[in-house]
Order: structure tokens, then C-alpha cells, then sequence
């Protein structure tokens, strides 16, 4: 039986992370999918990174699949997808999932708040 723990270790161990600073160059490129995985009540308290999506963990495999009739444009698994949530635990969950579902290029920019604090700009949601 997994635990949450396993889950977390198994999902670090298969997505590469990113700094926030190598995050920076990647916002606003045509090929990067910034992807904030937080609640609605999350990313509209602190906003999100500028052109990111926001899809609460629960809906998106729903937005990523092609086939899904909640299907995101957004998603397109040619771009590189960063996932960030308030810690990094859910983004990696996310992003492991996204992997198994056929994403190839997929970085964890980890919590907000380390992108906050790096002096990341923020965009209100």
C-alpha cells in the first residue's frame, strides 16, 4: 500500500525541479506552460505567476487530456510544463501524473513562495 509520503517521494524522484531564478527566463515563452495547481481561494489571496494557468490539482488530468471534453488548449504536450503549488507537494503529484499521461518536459518550480521570494512577478488572478 502507498502512503502520501511514497507517493511524494516517488513523484520527486521522477520530475526535475527548477529554481526560480531559471524559472524567470522561462515566463512568457510561447513553449512553457506555466501551470498553478493551488485552489481558487489560494491563487486569488496571493495571484499567480504572470500567464500562468491555474487548475486546481483535482481537474487536471480533465484540462491535459485531448480526448477530455473539459479539455484546456493550454495543454499541449510539445511545451514544457512548470507546475508550482503552495509547497511543491501537489505540483509534483501533478507533474508525475502529467508525465504518466504522456508530458515529457515537465519541471516542479515548487511553492509560491520560494518564487515570491526570489522576485518573481506576480500577477493578480
Amino acid at each position: 500500500m502507498k502512503t502520501v509520503q511514497g507517493m511524494l517521494e516517488e513523484a520527486n524522484a521522477a520530475v526535475p525541479r527548477v529554481s526560480p531564478d531559471d524559472a524567470k527566463k522561462l515566463v512568457g515563452k510561447a513553449d512553457v506552460l506555466f501551470l498553478d495547481v493551488r485552489e481558487p481561494p489560494e491563487v486569488a489571496a496571493s495571484g499567480k505567476v504572470p500567464g500562468a494557468v491555474a487548475v486546481p490539482r483535482g481537474l487536471v488530468e480533465f484540462r491535459a487530456d485531448s480526448a477530455s471534453a473539459m479539455h484546456d488548449k493550454a495543454f499541449d504536450k510539445a511545451k514544457t510544463v512548470v507546475a508550482y503549488c503552495a509547497s511543491g507537494g501537489r505540483s509534483a503529484l501533478v507533474l508525475k501524473t502529467l508525465k504518466d499521461m504522456g508530458y515529457e518536459k515537465v519541471l516542479n518550480l515548487g511553492g509560491f513562495k520560494g518564487w515570491v521570494d526570489a522576485g518573481g512577478e506576480v500577477e493578480k488572478a
